[in-house]
């Protein structure tokens, strides 16, 4: 259960709850789940609001700038407040403005009235209002929407109902006061949640002292025999394992054993790699006999197509029901799973060859962790960028049984684990919210979430359908409540990359506000970066130059005879003719000026007087000199505790270039917009979540 967040002690409006539910008792006895209007205003009259009153053409009340009040249930999310001007406006502005702008949402559960007011002041439907009722009035009508909207939640064991949806619309500003003209109110019986998952569990999975697998093949490469070759290529003791595999003593010197009944000990992990029409009776065999603690489950075919739904469904509620036993049953992971890559557990049970992705370290310490409902998701992220490399990386699938916010649960109480990025393509019943309650937790703690949610067109969401059996739900609902959590959520899966990689490199840095400072010796370049300061509604600021900074910048220039070329400002221009030193100079006077809080450097590649290549035609100018950025830009950026942003904007011929940066912990982007745009939206994320933290203090 979600601890509500939400705090109505400041209203000044009298609730009367028990009136309420015993409108909504009196409906249900007649069989009827929707008020009438007359009951609707007996009900809002209980909230405070007073009796809904007529409109018409005598009632001298216009209906231009009204407000709308709407308590919905919502599948993923629980109870979500949503407040904006009302009608065909809404609908008009919300496609006109930006997110939260015309209509403001939040998970009542994880918002405050404080909060929420915040949010409602940035809105268009506040400056309609213009003074016309007081803050304290819409804080106090706040309050009793987060209050109801809680107390009759799924989420409440002791609710008597469940609202589905109570809107109070239009409410009319008159004479200081909003009021409610009419409305909504529909409601349903308690709805049956699923029994918690044993979490704990999950560190089984993660570091297994002892692993089973069943479905190797003894003559082929089947997948069960690639994960196999995986889970001992990666260092697992062959000694700690073993196959069920009836007719064989071992394959590949690991131990067969007839079936589940021969197993001597219940194992910490249980791999099931069989075809998905033999999974069913398998997952009952394995909860019946408890042969382990956690449970992998790669076939596909168990949810995702027309076909398989029932038996998925009745195989999932099996599931739940061994969790209300005493202890807990096995959890599983998938169906429809790639599976895990576990660096602190020392395995790895893909089932993609290790030739085709190798898994180099990257990372002196390894300190993040990837959850993704796609394994192809993950196996092309890190291919394309293997400094990623992070300690964990978990496939969820279908979410049979572990599901995102169990995941994300788990790592946020894991102190090594920093930084956290997660591909979605639908929740669990509920499940959206126990995420959102984890994003929070996680950015109180100091840690980051980088999220990419799947299903943002109709076409996407009936792709996830296809593909993990999901239900996507409402990408703008979702998108909003896990921004307000404090999640970093990215618009593409090229933003995702960007995000969680500049994430991952600058965690432990100190980012104090939004001043930025751009060098480059690229003209283009500079002008690229005072261009891509804004990222939406949030913007960075080049920052001003101190006299102090100014006089630093012009010595470097005179002593590299560029001063006659150019001139300080931000961001500098410091001439094709400046080479490795005095970018990195530049750079250095940069990030140890007081009024500086990130540096982002082009390192022009192809500029003669630059030490970029592998080997060059003057003798020893290139990445192994000890004059080249290559070797000076590292120590800076290990020795400031400000961000530094490296820009190499080149073609394949610097690739050496990059990746021995980046080997050494530099933060590099192959473009200066794409790297001002991630640095923006870090920043705003980060000092969100100093704001988020400054609320709990």
């Amino acid at each position: 259960m979600i601890k509500t967040t939400s705090a109505v002690a400041k209203t000044n409006t009298a609730i009367d709850l028990q009136k309420t539910v015993l409108l909504l008792q009196k409906a249900a006895s007649e069989q009827r789940y929707t008020l009438s209007q007359n009951e609707l205003s007996e009900l809002v009259s209980a909230l405070g609001f007073g009796l809904l009153a007529a409109v018409g053409p005598s009632s001298g009340v216009t209906l231009n700038h009204n407000l709308s009040m709407n308590i919905a249930y919502t599948r993923e999310f629980g109870m979500v407040l949503s407040v904006g001007l009302e009608g065909a406006a809404q609908a008009e502005f919300a496609q006109r403005f930006a997110k939260g702008e015309a209509i403001v949402h939040a998970s009542t559960a994880l918002t405050s009235v404080d909060d929420f007011f915040a949010l409602f002041k940035r809105s268009l439907a506040y400056t309609q209002l213009a003074g016309a009722v007081s803050d304290q009035l819409l804080m106090d009508q706040f309050a009793v929407m987060i209050e109801v909207a809680n107390h009759f939640s799924p989420d409440n064991a002791l609710a008597p109902f469940v609202l589905e949806r109570l809107e109070v619309s239009p409410m009319a500003p008159m004479d200081g006061q909003l009021t409610p003209m009419g409305g909504h109110c529909s409601f349903t019986q308690p709805i049956k949640v699923l029994a918690p998952r044993p979490i704990k569990k999950i560190d089984k999975l993660l570091h297994p002292e002892s692993i089973g697998i069943i479905g190797v093949s003894a003559s082929k490469m089947n997948f069960g025999r690639i994960i196999l070759k995986n889970l001992l290529g990666s260092g697992y003791s062959a000694d700690k394992m073993t196959i069920i595999r009836p007719g064989e003593s071992q394959i590949d010197g690991v131990r067969c054993v007839e079936s589940l009944a021969s197993l001597e000990s219940r194992l910490d992990l249980f791999v099931v790699a069989i075809a998905a029409d033999g999974v069913f009776e398998l997952v009952d065999q394995i909860i019946d006999l408890d042969i382990a603690e956690s449970v992998m489950l790669v076939p596909g075919g168990l949810g995702e197509t027309e076909t398989s739904r029932a038996a998925a469904a009745a195989m999932n509620q099996r599931i739940n029901a061994a969790h209300l036993k005493e202890n807990g049953g096995p959890v599983f992971l998938g169906g429809n799973c790639l599976g895990v890559v576990s660096h602190p557990g020392q395995y790895d049970s893909w089932f993609i060859p290790r030739e085709r992705l190798p898994k180099p370290q990257k990372k002196a310490q390894r300190h993040s962790a990837l959850i993704s409902q796609s394994g192809a998701f993950m196996v092309t992220l890190l291919s394309k960028n293997p400094w990623l490399d992070p300690a964990y990386m978990t496939a969820l699938g279908n979410q049979s049984d572990i599901s995102h916010g169990d995941m994300l649960n788990y790592y946020v109480d894991q102190d090594a684990i920093d930084t956290i990025g997660v591909y979605i393509e639908g929740f669990k019943d509920l499940d959206g919210l126990a995420f959102a309650d984890a994003v929070r937790r996680a950015v109180r703690k100091g840690k980051q979430v980088v999220v990419y949610k799947a299903g943002r067109t109709a076409s996407g969401q009936a792709s996830a359908l296809g593909h993990t059996a999901s239900i996507a739900g409402d990408y703008s609902l979702c998108e909003t409540i896990l921004a307000q959590a404090g999640a970093m959520v990215a618009a593409d899966f090229t933003e995702f990359d960007d995000l969680f990689y500049i994430a991952s490199c600058l965690h432990d840095k100190t980012l104090a506000g939004v001043r930025v400072a751009g060098v480059s010796g690229a003209g283009f370049e500079t002008v690229g970066m005072a261009d891509s300061i804004v990222a939406g509604r949030f913007a960075l600021e080049m920052a001003a130059i101190k006299p102090e900074t100014q006089q630093r910048l012009e010595d470097i220039l005179i002593a590299k005879r560029l001063d006659a070329l150019m001139e300080v400002r931000n961001p500098i221009d410091i001439n094709p003719g400046a080479d490795d030193e005095a970018h990195v100079q530049c750079t250095q006077a940069f990030a140890e000026a007081d009024n500086v809080d990130a540096v982002v450097v082009g390192l022009d590649p192809l500029s003669p007087m630059m030490r970029t290549l592998v080997r060059s035609s003057r003798a020893g100018f290139d990445l192994k000199d000890e004059a080249s950025v290559v070797q000076l830009l590292p120590k800076l950026v290990a020795e400031q505790d400000k961000p530094i942003i490296g820009i190499v904007d080149g073609g394949t011929l610097y690739d050496p270039m990059v990746e021995k940066l980046m080997d050494q912990g530099v933060c590099v982007f192959r473009s200066c917009g794409r790297g001002m745009q991630a640095l923006a939206r870090y920043t705003q994320a980060r000092l969100y979540s100093v704001r988020i933290q400054g609320l709990d203090s």
